[in-house]
């Protein structure tokens, strides 16, 4: 039996209600594997770290997947990718539909500046297109055109011909779609009524009725089986009634596997074969196993049809794959820290709307007591709900302020500086802010048990970095030459250079490891320079900025956010000094020509967004109070290198730094080429370094090493 590849429409119809789940996750952002795969990294402030997977190929499938399961990310992101991540960046999963009983899903995606669709044709040759909230197509990996209906960049989408919906298809209809049947009962089912094969077979099979039955001999006693075994279904599906099995094929399920075994490799003997939202009485005779969830289900067993079909690699004196363990635990760390994030965004957000009521103490007191007073006097909700419409009408600012009423949870909402607040009716300001106040402490004991997690992923870690040190040492007692070549193993002359990507949470920002390996971000904008500040400024940090204006606000990291601040930590002086430089060249001074300014430096708790009496702050501005710290004349210095190990990317930032952490550098300094033009050279100077130009190409193209050059024009060192 061949193994499911495709998800069929009833599997669709099933994980429709499961996805609905995760509505209001945020999306961080969008990959492209080859020309049919494409990835969602989104974060839900419940679960942290969410992966949607969509893949239209071969295997067609839409799904959740565990982080740890994701594909490492791609090279330079396509432009459908790219497409992707400028539409979705930060955008809200508004939930998922399934098109008719299609196998078409379309998933939803709400931001400020509008509606993003995409819908994902999961038949034929499958398809993604990507849409506006108007269906008008922005990209899709297929193009169609096709006398039926058209999907093009520019058009508006067109789906399929409307096929009958079984689910919600009423007797009257049903019985005409059999009566106009000229073939068998289980056909009529599959074809007409758009069931397909498997559950056409298995609505026969709990109907008790034969499949091959002519549809002319099908009396109403048989359509009054089916049909009650259809609505059966259906309600186990609009209910959520989901009991998912992973099929395995059975032993004796192909007796050719009697030929493989006499050659001593593997039977089919557990190979999964199906997956199902609820066991299927037509699966009866094979082994399965039962999962919680569908979502789970399918991500279980497309995982292990992968492995399946790639087969088990040679296990005799095979070094385990250690670096694949570290990987996974690095992944759940990353996805620890966006669930941290998402927690301190959520309780902050509480305590804002909380600090709100209070600001507005007298306009919400108004609305809860007009609320209260009318259903003392028995006014329905309509009634009130009209009252403060008519009010809004005339300009009365507390009415103004509603903007919803749900009757069935006794709520106002109301709408403070841009702020949606719902108000418990029956309760005044106090107690709906303490509410309020009191959520936020649940989100912040929900980040505590994530900090506490953390140090467990920790200790992982640190055991699989270990166990790989510990059979490290005995491969170097077994042959201590070997060993010694491998530590001296030049890069820049292997004719294949493995690619090990990470994307760490400071990707955005500009950033460097200082030689005595701390963390040094710098925002590229305002807005970063906002974000930093208020966001990632802990205490023991130190802050740098440049006399000269528009530097950006650099951050000398004591811990990383993930673990406990301290302002006992004594950074040393050589890695204030290279934050220094780092400051003065990514700013002004560079994109002016000069080779030295002013930098000073002050501590975190010197720093503040609240500015003096009188004056006035800008976004990314931020005031400073007490001594400073001078760094007169510090140099400016760059120097950008292809980092090998232990993950292979392009680095960037004073060459006292890059230098030692870089398999080959190359120092740049202020000069007449355009930042596009010197990244060019660059990147041509670096590929003649390595023996493996596809390398190069992979992991550190123009643009890549665009990101870590200062503004302005540069020149290289040495030319």
């Amino acid at each position: 039996m061949d193994p499911k590849r495709e998800l069929t429409s009833v599997d669709l119809a099933a994980l429709v209600g499961e996805f609905g789940a995760y509505e209001g996750a945020k999306v961080d952002k969008a990959y492209l594997y080859g020309d049919d795969l494409v990835r969602l990294k989104m974060r839900d402030f419940d679960r942290g770290r969410l992966e949607l997977i969509i893949e239209v190929g071969e295997v067609k499938r839409a799904h959740t997947v565990s982080p740890e399961r994701v594909p490492d990310a791609p090279g330079r992101p396509p432009q459908f990718a790219m497409m992707l991540r400028n539409r979705l960046s930060g955008a809200d999963f508004a939930g998922v539909e399934q098109y008719e009983f299609d196998r078409i899903l379309e998933f939803t995606f709400e931001r400020d500046d509008g509606t993003t669709r995409i819908i994902v044709e999961l038949f034929g040759q499958g398809n993604v297109a990507v849409t506006d909230g108007e269906y008008e197509v922005i990209d899709c990996l297929e193009t169609v055109r096709l006398k039926s209906r058209t999907v093009v960049p520019g058009s508006r989408y067109e789906f399929p011909d409307s096929r009958t919906n079984p689910l919600s298809i009423s007797r009257d209809v049903f019985d005409h779609e059999m009566d106009d049947s000229d073939t068998d009962v289980v056909r009529t089912l599959a074809t007409q009524l758009n069931f397909g094969g498997l559950y056409a077979e298995e609505l026969c099979t709990r109907a008790g009725v034969e499949k091959g039955l002519d549809i002319d001999e099908a009396d109403q006693d048989v359509y009054d089986r089916v049909y009650q075994a259809i609505e059966r279904l259906a309600l186990d599906i609009r209910n959520g009634n989901f009991d998912p099995r992973v099929y395995l094929e059975s032993a004796d399920e192909d007796e050719t596997d009697d030929a493989a075994d006499e050659e001593g490799n593997d039977t089919d003997e557990g190979r999964v074969i199906d997956v199902t939202p609820f066991p299927l009485e037509e699966r009866v005779t094979l082994p399965a196993e039962p999962y919680e969830s569908f979502l789970t289900a399918l991500d279980d067993y497309f995982f292990r049809l992968e492995l399946d079909e790639e087969g088990e690699p040679d296990a005799t004196d095979q070094r385990p794959d250690f670096e694949s363990e570290i990987a996974k635990h690095e992944r759940i760390i990353e996805q620890q820290q966006g669930a941290i994030e998402g927690f301190e965004q959520e309780a902050d957000s509480l305590r804002d709307k909380a600090e709100l009521l209070y600001a507005e103490y007298g306009l919400v007191d108004e609305i809860l007591s007009t609320v209260q007073t009318a259903r003392e006097q028995d006014r329905s909700w309509d009634e009130i709900e009209e009252r403060f419409a008519e009010g809004a009408d005339r300009g009365i600012e507390a009415a103004e302020a509603v903007v919803g009423i749900d009757e069935s949870e006794g709520t106002v909402t109301v709408e403070i500086d841009d702020q949606r607040i719902d108000l418990v009716a029956e309760q005044g300001v106090e107690q709906n802010a303490d509410r309020l106040y009191t959520e936020a402490k649940r989100v912040e004991e929900k980040k505590d048990g994530a900090l506490a997690a953390i140090e467990d992923t920790r200790e992982d870690l640190e055991d699989a970095k270990r166990r790989r040190d510990e059979w490290e040492a005995d491969e170097s007692e077994v042959d201590e030459t070997d060993d010694d070549e491998d530590d001296q193993r030049d890069w820049l002359d292997e004719p294949s250079v493995p690619i090990r990507e990470n994307e760490p949470w400071f990707d955005q920002f500009r950033w460097f490891h200082t030689s005595d390996d701390y963390l040094v971000i710098g925002g590229r904008n305002a807005d970063q320079n906002e974000e930093l500040v208020k966001k990632y400024l802990e205490p023991g940090d130190k802050v740098l900025h440049t006399q000269a204006h528009g530097g950006p606000v650099t951050v000398l990291k004591a811990t990383d956010p993930s673990e406990a601040s301290s302002s006992d930590i004594e950074l040393p002086d050589s890695s204030i000094e290279e934050a220094a430089m780092f400051a003065v060249s990514y700013s002004s001074v560079w994109k002016d020509g000069r080779y030295a300014g002013d930098v000073y430096a002050v501590d975190e708790e010197q720093v503040s967004k609240t500015p003096e009496s009188g004056e006035y702050l800008e976004k990314g501005g931020f005031a400073i109070r007490g001594d400073r710290t001078y760094f007169r004349d510090t140099p400016v210095g760059v120097a950008v290198g292809i980092q090998c190990e232990p993950y292979t990317r392009v680095i960037g930032g004073p060459p006292s730094a890059i230098e030692g952490q870089a398999e080959t550098t190359i120092e740049i300094e202020p000069g007449r080429y355009a930042q596009a033009d010197a990244a060019k050279r660059l990147y041509r100077r670096l590929r003649e370094r390595f023996a493996d130009e596809s390398f190069v190409r992979k992991i550190a193209s123009p643009d890549k090493i665009q990101h870590f050059m200062p503004p302005g024009g540069s020149r290289l060192a040495d030319d």
